[in-house]
């Protein structure tokens, strides 16, 4: 399963590349916002840093628009693929995207006939929002073994990139189930990397090591 940071913070990036831990980035238009500085020169930034796919959202909320915005933005850098939102305007802007070969990632995924249209429609990417659907009492991750099982019914290729991920149990699930990519905000990876028994093994190791010398 691919590893995805879910940021526009180029020092969070920077630091996850750098263990070579990050196959790709999910920005919007929120994560975007919280950064200065020009939105184009820091997707190109980040695209520069992290050699897989980069997602970059468009703004506009009718076909031509997302098209034509769809591509000034993949025209930045090669990894660029554009994020479309799940709606009429959205698929229709997918199947002009797709058969001009710029690959999409159809984000606001919320229930399995979305996404059965997302793949129809020429989707390289699904992205199911597992955390919002986990806020309204619903099981975000069932969702996504369901896209699963219906994609390999049909043979589509569209990938499976898990959003809204808010712990680590979601990434846990998500390669439990086959999903292509989870992507997550910073902490979450800091979270999976890190556990009590490791810390305390080093510690217990460098004391025995320092108890042997004296």
């Amino acid at each position: 399963m691919e590893i995805f940071l879910d940021t526009a913070d180029i020092s969070a990036i920077t630091r996850a590349a750098a263990m070579g831990l990050v196959d790709g980035v999910t920005t919007n238009p929120s994560l975007m916002a919280k950064e200065s500085g020009d939105p184009k020169e820091i997707l190109a930034r980040i695209a520069d840093v992290v050699p897989g796919d980069v997602s970059a959202e468009v703004l506009s909320t009718d076909a031509a628009g997302m098209v034509a915005e769809g591509r000034e933005l993949a025209a930045i850098a090669p990894n660029i693929i554009i994020k479309c939102p799940l709606t009429p305007d959205g698929l229709r802007a997918v199947r002009e995207l797709a058969e001009h070969g710029i690959r999409v990632n159809v984000t606001l995924c919320f229930s399995l006939p979305q996404a059965l249209f997302a793949a129809k429609a020429g989707a390289y990417i699904i992205s199911p929002f597992v955390g919002r659907l986990d806020d309204i009492a619903l099981t975000g991750m069932k969702l996504v073994e369901d896209i699963r099982q219906v994609y390999g019914n049909y043979g589509f290729d569209t990938k499976i990139l898990v959003a809204s991920i808010r712990n680590p149990l979601h990434v846990v699930e998500a390669a439990r189930l086959g999903a292509h990519i989870a992507t997550m905000p910073p902490k979450v990876l800091d979270l999976l990397i890190r556990h009590p028994l490791t810390d305390s093994g080093l510690e217990q190791f460098l004391r025995d090591w320092e108890n042997a010398r004296s």
